[in-house]
């Protein structure tokens, strides 16, 4: 069984934050609605907002690593961040918490997950966290799907590039400054669709490979507070890993005060 690790679902919250379990509510600051409250830094809009994100990338600095796979610099809002840490802390309690994963020759995770959508664990999806407490996952919403589709549009640059892009399960993963991950491939999903990636908190080193081999070639790139980064068609299922956190990089505004929130949403492909 993986096994919670208490005190973490709290993901470095800040001094003064606005307590355990609390949900984003529409119509306050930082809620869903969009508003972010007065004197807030990094632009308004919030996660319900189909304008929110857009020329949010810092201007040139969209990067193809490889085909398929795209970097845009700060393309999540400070509000969209706090929304998202609020979100995914909700989530990290229950019902089925988050938790460092066991794998099956007997290593643990350094790196602790929760999921929802569908509940993952090495190697494969179900609707119940059998790993954890058999409690199932909590449903995908609605709002981060059309969020994967803003950010396809953004990456490729293509209106059209989100058409159709229903990601169905998110993996949200906490590295606090000493966590990794090697490199792997996300190759449980029976589906082709991009894998998209928001980070938010301590900025990483994140190695991005190819799909044939853990070794090189690989590119190193940093991936701060609000990057997306989006791979799909011929680097689908490269090879990619997290060597390194660099602590006390992260913007205190975002929720966390310490520590790197990821989230990756997919397409599993499955029924059911």
């Amino acid at each position: 069984m993986s096994t919670p690790l208490p005190g973490f679902e709290d993901f470095g919250e800040p001094d003064g934050a606005k307590g355990p379990g609390r949900p984003v509510v529409s119509g306050e600051p930082g809620g869903p609605d969009g508003s972010g409250g007065a004197g807030e830094s990094g632009g308004s809009g919030g996660l319900h907002s189909p304008t929110a994100n857009r020329s949010r990338a810092r201007t040139g600095s969209r990067q193809e690593i490889a085909p398929g796979a795209v970097h845009v610099p700060g393309w999540l809002t400070m509000a969209q961040q706090r929304e998202l840490v609020t979100a995914c802390r909700g989530w990290a309690r229950g019902p089925a918490p988050i938790r460092h994963t066991k794998l099956p020759r007997g290593g643990v995770m350094s790196v602790q997950t929760v999921c929802i959508g569908w509940h993952w664990q090495p190697y494969a999806y179900t609707r119940t966290a059998d790993d954890v407490n058999g409690a199932r996952v909590p449903d995908f919403p609605d709002w981060m799907v059309e969020l994967g589709r803003r950010a396809l549009v953004e990456a490729y640059q293509d209106s059209a590039a989100g058409d159709g892009y229903t990601p169905d399960t998110a993996l949200i993963n906490f590295y606090d400054g000493q966590a990794k991950l090697g490199m792997h491939q996300d190759k449980e999903e029976r589906s082709g669709a991009p894998v998209v990636s928001l980070s938010i908190g301590d900025t990483c080193v994140f190695r991005f490979g190819n799909p044939e081999t853990r070794t090189k070639p690989y590119t190193d790139i940093e991936l701060a507070s609000g990057d997306l980064f989006v791979f799909g068609g011929p680097s689908r299922f490269a090879y990619h890993g997290v060597p390194k956190v660099r602590p006390g990089t992260g913007d205190p505004a975002s929720g966390l005060a310490g520590g790197r929130l990821n989230i990756t949403m997919r397409v599993t492909g499955l029924d059911g």
